[in-house]
């Protein structure tokens, strides 16, 4: 068995070594991550100059470019052999309702998973890395269960949110749907040293459908929340009424 490992917080980050050690023994390990801090990236891939991949001091291969670039590298043209798993994170921070739209950590996973092969991004709910063991040992235990007992016959995309807190304090684990958000914050305007405007994109909302099944219910009340993802946007209950309006054209 083989693991390929990919963060967005960068190669440095301590959740990325947090998730390495907790695969260890599990399977064969590659490591490919980014060089740099590429959180919030989403699925981008880098089409306009060429990528470099070197070798850290740890031994990952590390990539000047996007959490999706790291991946795609990775299962075509870096390793010898296909993995049987993808796995990302540790991520410093959630990545809950909209949130997935736009992280580097579950774009990461989603590349595995676009190349037909079972992922899973792995997020600890608040900055700061606290509790960061709890997080890696409930990665491990659901990486061991998904090599040794696959949930279906086909890949499969999961994102899975921790709660900081003690491994004994969580209150379990949930199968759970996106919530969604408020919008987040006006953006922050200030001035560069020329005197011109700048502007910083401002935090995210607080949680706008928080209810129960939601990712962010469960991790509300201190529980694990695994959210089963899939790529297709189609909104098919409004595909009927699109279908009425173009034939009223």
């Amino acid at each position: 068995m083989r693991i390929l490992i990919a963060n967005d917080d960068g190669y440095l980050a301590p959740g990325l070594q947090a998730l390495v050690e907790a695969c260890k023994g599990l399977a064969d390990i590659d490591v490919v991550a980014p060089e740099q801090n590429a959180s919030a990236t989403s699925n981008a891939l880098t089409i306009n100059r060429p990528l470099s991949v070197f070798t850290s001091a740890q031994g990952y291969h590390v990539v000047n470019g996007t959490p999706s670039d790291c991946v795609h590298v990775a299962l075509t043209g870096i390793l010898g052999r296909r993995p049987d798993l993808v796995v990302s994170g540790i991520n410093n921070g959630a990545n809950m309702g909209e949130d997935t739209l736009y992280s580097g950590t579950v774009a990461a996973a989603m590349e595995g998973y676009l190349f037909g092969i079972p992922a899973i991004a792995f997020s600890l709910v608040d900055k700061g890395w606290q509790h960061l063991d709890t997080a890696a040992r409930v990665a491990r235990e659901l990486v061991q269960q998904a090599l040794a007992r696959p949930a279906t016959s086909g890949p499969y995309l999961l994102s899975v949110n921790i709660p900081n807190r003690p491994y004994e304090k969580l209150t379990g684990r949930q199968v759970c749907r996106l919530g969604r958000r408020h919008a987040s914050a006006g953006v922050i305007r200030q001035a560069n040293p020329r005197g011109e405007p700048i502007y910083w994109i401002g935090p995210a909302g607080d949680a706008r459908e928080a209810g129960e099944g939601t990712d962010f219910h469960a991790v509300a009340q201190g529980c694990v929340s695994i959210t089963p993802l899939q790529f297709d946007l189609t909104d098919h209950a409004g595909v009927p009424a699109w279908r009425d309006w173009l034939a009223r054209a």
